[in-house]
Formats: structure tokens, sequence, C-alpha cells
């Protein structure tokens, strides 16, 4: 066996090969799959169970930070382009004010996040809602060229009125934003607010209850582009983080007709379903497992962490479950693609992304918990890693906004 050429160059499925010469951008670096394929010495369960970031041979935790678009296969090149940057815009300290529901609202140029509901670090959940935020891609831009802008970008808190209860998820809809709230206690219901991206920032319910019965804790929204339709996900995190009651239904995905307003469940088997997003024609939904995170409760690496991939019928119900991608750094969170159908997911050290035959093909690399992000026009896009905030540019864009 010639160790020396299989440490030099990786043979794809495509039939191209990689090598360790293969010219790459500035911020970014190879990882060979080979590399960890055989590892000199294997790290008992106790130590190695998705938790901590996987640091490969020959790699360290600097080392994969100083170089943040880690390439495993050639495809990941085009997804990056030629110039590739990771920015960090903000730092919140302790309190996770950078976690979800992540929207872009392209009159303003201003791009959406909430806090983190039910954190302790936050303080929120049961007595005090979690706020939604907002920062200028134009101020972002500005300062792409830095590995760190914070103090350069202004982090404004928006005041939806009412308010958005416990914020989660968010997605675009027909100018203005839905977003996911989790409720809080037994009396303020989870729901979908409709909400105006602009002055006076107003809102409206979309829905707060599935035939009498309260949700469990909504948390992502997505819009399927091909049939118009809202699905969202449901999910008992507002109980396993102590703020919402114990849970009256399933977790569930359920499909709220964009012309009746009529609801149904389309989807459950989950443990934790989480974030949700479509191809971009709307033909394949994606769903997010996070049951491995178990809120206060802790962390059980055998439940799932994975990615799920259906086909949507005719009716705009789910079929043809399949496992898309299991995810090995905790969990896989927010989902979107972009224009090829590639599938991109917040995990537990950034944002990793598959083509669409889930094939794994490099990640943005934090170095911690990226919950969300989206892209936020061509080449950009904002991550919330819990007390960072990250712009990308990179040549990847998003699917079309509803």
């Amino acid at each position: 066996m010639n160790v020396a050429l299989l440490s030099g160059a990786l043979s794809l499925a495509s039939g191209a090969v990689l090598s360790a010469s293969t010219k790459l951008p500035e911020q970014a670096q190879l990882l060979l799959p080979e590399a960890t394929v055989v590892l000199p010495s294997v790290p008992p369960p106790e130590v190695a169970n998705g938790i901590p970031v996987f640091v490969p041979p020959g790699t360290s935790l600097q080392s994969l930070t100083d170089k943040p678009f880690h390439v495993f296969h050639e495809e990941f090149i085009a997804i990056i382009g030629e110039s590739p940057t990771l920015t960090l815009i903000a730092d919140s300290g302790t309190n996770p004010m950078f976690h979800e529901a992540v929207v872009w609202h392209p009159p303003t140029e201003e791009v959406f996040f909430a806090q983190n509901a039910g954190a302790k670090a936050a303080g929120t959940g049961l007595h005090r809602s979690s706020v939604i935020q907002k920062v200028s891609l134009s101020e972002a831009m500005a300062v792409s060229h830095l590995r760190n802008g914070v103090g350069k970008v202004q982090v404004q808190v928006v005041d939806f009125q009412p308010a958005v209860i416990n914020p989660n998820g968010g997605t675009n809809y027909k100018g203005n934003f839905i977003f996911a709230g989790e409720g809080m206690g037994s009396d303020i219901a989870p729901a979908l607010y409709l909400a105006n991206p602009e002055p006076p920032y107003n809102t409206t319910i979309l829905i707060n209850n599935y035939y009498g019965r309260q949700f469990n804790s909504v948390n992502d929204v997505a819009v399927n582009p091909w049939n118009g339709d809202i699905y969202f996900t449901d999910v008992t995190y507002g109980y396993l983080q102590d703020f919402r009651p114990k849970p009256v239904l399933p977790n569930q995905v359920y499909k709220l007709n964009a012309v009746t307003k009529a609801v149904t469940a389309v989807a459950d088997e989950f443990v934790n379903c989480n974030g949700i997003t479509f191809s971009p024609d709307g033909r394949y939904a994606y769903v997010t497992d996070t049951g491995s995170a178990q809120g206060f409760y802790g962390y059980e690496p055998t439940k799932p962490s994975s990615i799920y991939r259906y086909t949507v019928a005719a009716d705009g119900t789910f079929e043809n479950r399949k496992l898309f991608a299991h995810v090995t750094s905790r969990v896989p969170d927010g989902v979107h693609c972009d224009t090829n159908g590639n599938v991109y997911a917040g995990c537990g050290d950034g944002v990793h992304v598959w083509n669409p035959s889930g094939v794994l093909l490099g990640k943005i690399f934090t170095g911690e918990t990226a919950a969300n992000f989206q892209f936020a026009g061509d080449g950009r896009m904002v991550i919330c890693g819990e007390t960072h905030l990250y712009f990308a540019t990179l040549a990847a864009k998003g699917a079309a906004l509803t």
C-alpha cells in the first residue's frame, strides 16, 4: 500500500481526483475523508460521543478555525467560490442572543433573528419572552474583509406588537415574515405569527391550536414554493426546557393550507422534529430530528441527530421518508437549500453542506453550535452561533424566497 499516495489524493465518486495540491481559497483547507477512516487511537465512547468538536489527525482546533471553509469534496469548491470569507460581527458574552428565526428582508437589506428561548443563560422562557433583533447587511458587508468585526455592526432589538412570544423559527412570506412562537406556560399557546418587517412591526396570529389543543412548542416554519402552503414543526422543547406544560400532542410536522386555512398533520415518527425546508422546486421536504438533544435533560447520542427527506405528494402531504444524513457534531438544527438543491444545516461545529444525494461536501466551521443561519441574497449568509453572530460570503445562492 502506498501510504504517501493515499495521503495525497482521494478518488471521488464522480471519478475526479482531489489532491493535496488542489488550489484552494485563502480561508479554505482540504480535509480528506480518508484521514479519519482509520485513527491511530479511537477515543472511548465517554469521550467521543457527538458532543466535543472532532479534531482530525494532523489538525488542531486553532488550525480548523484559522481556515474555516473545510473542503471534503470537490463540489464544495464551487459552492464557496474563489474568495469566501467568515467574519464574527457580534459577541453577546454569555447571553445566547443569536439563536434562531434568521430571516432576510430584501427591501431594507436587513436580517432578523431571535434570542434563545428557554436558555438558562438568557433567563427567557417562562417569565420573559426572548426577543427579536436585526442587523444591517450593508454594515456586515463593510467588515467582510475582517475576521473579527465585533463593534462595527449594530444589533438592534425590534419591538413587534403584539409581541411574538418566545420566537424560534422564521421565514419569508409574501413580503412579510412568519415567526414560530413556542408559547409560555399553560396560558400563552404556541403559535405562528404573521409579522410586518417594517414599522410599525405589527403582527397577527395565523394559527394557535390544533382543533382545540395547544401545540407543544412550535419550532420552525417553511413555505413550500410549489404549492404555497405553510409547513411547521411542533416539538416538546418548551417542556424539555421547563417553560411549557406536559405535551398533549405527538411531535409532528403540520401543513397549513394557504387558502382554506385547514391544518393537517403530515409527518410523525420523530423524537424531536426541528428544522424544516424544501428543495428549490418544492418536491422534496427536509426535516431535522434533534432527538439526541434533550433540553435540560441532557444529551443522548443514541437518539436521532439526523435529516430526513420526504417526497411532497400532489395533495401536499409527505411520503417516502428517507434518512438523508446523520450528523456527528451534536445535532442538525436549522436547515436550508441553495439554488442547486444542496442542503445546509446548522450543527454543533458550524454549517454542514450536502449535495442532493446526501454526500457531505464540506463545512463552514465556527467551532461552536450554529443553531440556525440563512442566505441573505446571492453569496451572503448570516449564521447564529448562540453568543456569536457571523457573516459569511461565498458563491452559492439561497433558494428563492416566497
